[in-house]
């Protein structure tokens, strides 16, 4: 039987080429997160699928995950997403750990979900996270650092906006203005998060069938066109009062910071039912992309399911698959994949021990050297190191071998150097 040369639906081969690209993308989250002081962390990619139960959901658990029973009988799952498992770390050492805990990963995660532009069924995420504050500081820091991984994707800050919105203020609309208990609550949460992925009038029936005769006034609400037409809609209590203050404060402290492409959006509400505070997303308004490019908010309420006080953490999550489509669209550089400083050719087998002590002297000083060991013509040798975008050959014959001086060739100006 012939097997397939394809991979598992939804899964992404890694040859050079994308492999460098992937490494640009890496290079991009750990140099600007660790500019801001944080450190690296890792964890095994299976979890037990209780930790996923408790505060992703269970429609994420049900539906979205690898789930599995392994051979000891326990509920084992693939992670969709790292943090459940970085809550459960630090409270797991939170009396040994120095807070404010600053912390990233770049974990591959596993969804099962319907292949598309942007999302698959695996994919790298880098996921930045601060444990240990408070104030909406937190969450200016972590948007900060957002914006600037993607100005480094190539965009300019007219290229995309921040929304943010507050899960203090919908929870109070869904329960305290329109009086929904906490499965309705829920369940509109869920509706609003899919909003923008189906049609309008499923949307609306599915508001109605939740909400009954209020449910045009709430999506009047909805549909407000800023943030002060909506304001203008509540009650003017402390608890509303709260959340808006939260958002006033995240967006002038933003401004003040130069990042003034900030926008309040009522619909924004992330489909994790972990959130308690802020949320947002940076989205990308090219017309190839129109999405969100990575997302987060405030969760000051997961690490006590592990016992202890509630520890205040804000974080955020950025996948590799829009970063590259993203890069693609703006920069338009592919990257090449990558390569060795020079390619030494081989004039005759018995030239190959003076070839491996030149290749090595130059490894010690800190060049990637290939050897072509192909026995081919010289000719053709130096035009498969041109095609593999290594910009220089040395060529040894039996000339270097008796006087043991070689010439490095430019492939790109064609100038020789001694050495």
């Amino acid at each position: 039987m012939k097997l397939p040369t394809d991979p598992y639906k939804g899964v992404r081969d890694f040859y050079p080429a994308d492999m460098a690209m992937q490494k640009k993308i890496f290079n991009i989250w750990r140099n600007a997160v660790e500019k801001y002081g944080y450190e690296e962390y890792g964890a095994s990619v299976l979890e037990p699928a209780e930790l996923y139960r408790a505060k992703s959901g269970e429609e994420i658990v049900n539906k979205q995950t690898y789930t599995f029973i392994d051979r000891g009988d326990r509920e084992v799952t693939l992670r969709p997403e790292m943090t459940p498992t970085v809550a459960r770390m630090v409270a797991s050492k939170k009396k040994e750990l120095i807070f404010p805990v600053r912390w990233y990963s770049i974990p591959n995660l596993f969804r099962y979900e319907q292949p598309q532009r942007g999302r698959l069924r695996e994919h790298w995420q880098l996921n930045v996270d601060i444990f240990g504050i408070e104030s909406i500081q937190a969450e200016v820091e972590i948007i900060q650092i957002a914006c600037d991984i993607t100005r480094a994707y190539g965009l300019k800050d007219s290229d995309f906006e921040v929304r943010l919105n507050n899960r203090k203020v919908m929870n109070y609309v869904a329960k305290e203005v329109f009086s929904l208990t906490e499965e309705q609550a829920q369940k509109v949460s869920k509706l609003i998060d899919k909003k923008d992925k189906i049609p309008a009038d499923i949307f609306a029936d599915g508001i109605k069938e939740i909400l009954g005769d209020n449910a045009p006034k709430f999506l009047t609400l909805l549909n407000s066109k800023n943030f002060e037409e909506f304001a203008k809609q509540l009650p003017q209590t402390k608890e509303e009062h709260e959340g808006l203050k939260e958002i006033k404060e995240v967006i002038s402290a933003l401004e003040k910071l130069g990042i003034t492409n900030t926008r309040f959006d009522q619909t924004l509400m992330r489909g994790f039912d972990y959130y308690t505070g802020i949320v947002f997303e940076v989205f990308d308004k090219n017309p190839n992309n129109r999405r969100s490019v990575f997302g987060g908010g405030r969760y000051d309420d997961l690490l006590s399911l592990f016992g202890g006080e509630k520890v205040p953490a804000v974080g955020f999550g950025a996948g590799d698959v829009i970063a590259r489509d993203l890069i693609e669209t703006y920069d338009k550089v592919l990257v090449e994949a990558a390569t060795a400083d020079f390619c030494i050719c081989i004039l005759g087998n018995e030239n190959t021990p003076f070839a491996l002590e030149v290749a090595q002297s130059l490894r010690d000083k800190g060049q990637k050297v290939a050897v072509d060991f192909s026995g081919r013509k010289v000719g053709d040798q130096i035009k498969s190191a041109d095609k593999r975008k290594i910009p220089k050959v040395i060529c040894i014959g039996d000339d270097e071998v008796k006087t043991g001086k070689y010439k490095i060739k430019d492939l790109a100006t064609g100038e020789e150097s001694d050495m």
